[in-house]
C-alpha cells in the first residue's frame, strides 16, 4: 500500500494547480478570516479535498469541488438576498473572485474530471 502523500506529480496539470490552489487558498482562509462557520466549512473542505486528491481518493475529488464551490454559491446568494448588482461584487474584491472561479474551472475540466473518473477509487 502506498504511503499518504501531501502532491502528487503523476497527476494532470489542472488537478496539480488545483491541488496546490486548494491547499493555499484553505490555508490563507483559515490565518486571515474570521472563525465563522460559513467560512471555516469551505476553507476545512478545501483542504482535506486537496489532500484526498494527493492520494487519488474520488472523496476527495468532490470534498474539493463542494469546498470550492461553496464561496461563490455564498457570494451569489449574498448578492440576491441584499439585491447587490453583480458588477460591484465582481469589482469589490476581484483577484478572490478570481481565483474562486480558476479552482472551480480547473476542478471541473474535462481533463480533471476524466481522469478522477478512471483513476480515482
Amino acid at each position: 500500500m502506498d504511503s499518504p502523500r501531501w502532491f502528487d506529480r503523476s497527476l494532470p496539470q489542472t488537478l496539480q494547480i488545483a491541488t496546490l490552489l486548494l491547499y493555499m487558498n484553505g490555508i490563507v482562509t483559515l490565518l486571515f478570516s474570521s472563525f465563522a462557520l460559513l467560512v471555516i466549512l469551505p476553507a476545512a473542505a478545501e483542504l482535506v479535498g486537496a489532500y484526498g486528491i494527493s492520494n487519488s481518493k474520488r472523496w476527495g475529488y468532490i470534498t474539493a469541488v463542494i469546498g470550492a464551490v461553496f464561496p461563490l454559491f455564498i457570494l451569489l446568494i449574498n448578492a440576491v438576498s441584499f439585491r447587490i448588482s453583480i458588477f460591484s461584487l465582481i469589482f469589490s474584491n476581484p483577484l478572490t473572485l478570481v481565483f474562486e472561479i480558476a479552482l472551480v474551472a480547473l476542478l471541473l475540466h474535462p481533463q480533471s474530471r476524466e481522469h478522477q473518473k478512471i483513476w480515482f477509487h
